[in-house]
């Protein structure tokens, strides 16, 4: 098995009306409307695979269930931070896709087709509770987290999810959900929808 490991923070949003019932079921809730379409982005802050090295890439999944996630039928999609060269690009499909192991590995038997691999220019930010991602005309997303009544600096948060960024999650809304690729389209503006963000560190 190839030695790799990568580290930095995560963000989505996705098509659930806040909260998503996708992670406090154990993947096992209907989604909010019937399907559920994601964008899972990932910001490599330090990582490398085999000799490569990953520091300072992005690369964002697109996901589409039919209905409860945990009967599988999944499509997903990739893309890849267009400064990504050759082998950079190869080392992130094969983590992303599960193929060298780790978190992603564990979904991977739900996943019936993978749509494709594109590359763009992403751009991830992160201030405090505000995420922004964007890449090309394929995704545009916002989140924004929701305080703590404790501590409005910090979220609230979901613990001992199995989701495979983090295990604790921030809990957030989306202010903007946008992303079209691979088939997988969604927009939205309302700032009712659905989002996470997290750091997270996987290795094989």
């Amino acid at each position: 098995m190839a030695q790799w490991k990568i580290a930095g923070q995560y963000m989505e949003s996705c098509n659930c009306a806040f909260l998503c019932p996708c992670n406090t079921s154990n993947l096992a809730a209907r989604p909010t409307e019937g399907d559920c379409k994601a964008a899972i982005a990932m910001q490599i802050e330090r990582g490398e695979k085999d000799g490569v090295k990953l520091d300072g890439l992005s690369f964002i999944v697109l996901m589409r269930s039919p209905g409860p996630m945990i009967e599988g039928k999944i499509k997903v999609g990739l893309i890849v931070d267009e400064k990504a060269d050759g082998a950079q690009t190869e080392a992130i499909v094969a983590i992303a896709s599960g193929a060298v192991g780790g978190p992603m590995a564990n979904l991977a038997p739900l996943v019936s087709e993978v749509a494709g691999v594109e590359k763009r220019p992403i751009s991830f930010s992160a201030k405090g509770m505000n995420f922004k991602v964007k890449a090309g005309e394929l995704v545009d997303q916002e989140i924004e987290g929701v305080p703590s009544m404790i501590d409005a600096n910090q979220p609230v948060y979901i613990d001992n999810t199995g989701h495979p960024a983090n295990k604790r999650l921030a809990l957030a809304k989306a202010i903007v959900s946008v992303f079209n690729g691979f088939g997988i389209a969604w927009k939205d503006r309302t700032g009712t929808r659905n989002g996470h963000f997290a750091p997270f560190s996987w290795s094989s």
